[in-house]
C-alpha cells in the first residue's frame, strides 16, 4: 500500500496510526496538497489528503473512508465494534474530532494570508466551533462510553490526532483548561508508538 499525505496533516497521521496500530505495511509518499507540482490529484480529484493506494491500484481518499475500508481487512486489532449503532456513535465521535480540525486548518490557512485579507470575524467562528468541540469529546471523554475506554478505537484515534493539530499549529492553546478527561486520552494515545512515531515535523 502507498499513503499520500504529509504528517502535518492531522487526517494523514490519523491514518498513519491506524495503519501502524493494525501492523500493515506501507509507504509513505511525501506530498504536499497546496504545490502547484502537486500529484495528489491523480489519486484524489478534489486534491486532498490523505489517499490511499491499495495493492490492487485503487485509490481510497478521505481519511473517514479510509479509515472505514481498513476496518474491512482482516488486521487487528478491530477499530469499530461489531454492533452497527456503536460503530455510529464512534464515527460520530470521529467526524467531530475532524470537524475541529477543519476549523484549526481554516484559522490556519486565514493566518497565512495578509493581515488586511483576514477574516477576523470568520476566525472567531472557526474558535467558537473548535471550543464547542472540544467540550462535547470531553463530556464523551469523561462519560467513557465511546471515548476515553479501556480499549483503542476510531474515536480515540481521531480525537487525539485533532488536539495534537492544535498543538502543533498552537491553535486553542488553552484547550486542556477545565478538559481533564481529555487530557488524560492524549496522555494515554501520545504514549503510544503510532503516535511518537508520526509527530508532525517542527514547524
Amino acid at each position: 500500500m502507498k499513503l499520500i499525505g504529509n504528517y502535518t496533516s492531522p487526517y494523514v497521521r490519523k491514518i498513519s496510526v491506524i495503519l501502524l496500530e493494525k501492523g500493515i505495511t506501507f509507504e509513505f509518499s511525501n506530498e504536499s496538497p497546496w504545490s502547484e507540482e502537486s500529484h495528489v490529484p491523480q489519486y484524489n480529484p478534489l486534491g486532498k489528503v490523505p489517499a490511499l493506494v491499495d495493492d490492487n491500484g485503487i485509490s481510497w481518499y478521505d481519511s473517514s473512508i479510509i479509515a472505514a475500508w481498513l476496518e474491512t481487512l482482516p488486521h487487528t486489532p478491530k477499530l469499530l465494534p461489531d454492533d452497527a449503532l456503536a460503530a455510529v456513535n464512534i464515527r460520530q465521535l470521529e467526524a467531530l474530532a475532524d470537524g475541529i480540525c477543519d476549523a484549526a486548518l481554516f484559522i490556519v490557512r486565514e493566518q497565512m494570508r495578509p493581515t488586511e485579507q483576514q477574516s477576523p470575524e470568520e476566525m472567531l467562528r472557526q474558535r467558537h466551533k473548535i471550543e464547542r468541540g472540544l467540550d462535547a469529546l470531553e463530556r464523551a471523554a469523561a462519560s467513557g462510553t465511546w471515548l476515553n475506554g479501556d480499549s483503542l478505537n476510531l474515536a480515540g484515534i481521531a480525537a487525539a490526532c485533532a488536539i495534537g493539530y492544535l498543538n502543533f499549529r498552537r491553535v486553542t492553546p488553552n484547550w486542556c483548561v477545565n478538559r481533564p478527561a481529555l487530557v488524560k486520552l492524549v496522555e494515554k494515545h501520545f504514549q503510544r508508538e503510532s503516535f511518537a512515531r508520526t509527530v508532525p515535523p517542527a514547524a
